[in-house]
């Protein structure tokens, strides 16, 4: 019997940077956030057997400052891509 050959999943890094013009809340961070540019990284994955390359999102982080009394430090956070979608509706919405 042989042995079924490992296959490795490829995976992806995107990164970008989000502005909130206005303090905000994201859903499981229990802190309101200051406005300013934030650094999202959304980790994704290949789907394999297609006949072209696809990727589905498996993480997505936000780099926030950290809580005090760590002020000068920086916080990875994994949150929902929902909610991160879901503050920066609220922030337009605040905009207008």
């Amino acid at each position: 019997m042989r042995a079924k050959p490992k296959v490795e999943s490829l995976t992806r890094s995107r990164r970008e940077t989000v502005t909130f013009r206005h303090p905000f809340r994201i859903k499981g961070i229990e802190r309101q956030l200051p406005a300013g540019p934030y650094e999202v990284v959304t980790d994704e994955e290949m789907i394999e057997g297609l006949s072209f390359p696809c990727f589905r999102r498996v993480a997505t982080m936000i780099m926030v400052p950290a809580a005090p009394p760590q002020h000068s430090s920086t916080e990875m956070i994994s949150i929902s891509s929902v909610d991160l979608a879901d503050a920066q509706q609220a922030d337009a919405v605040a905009s207008q």
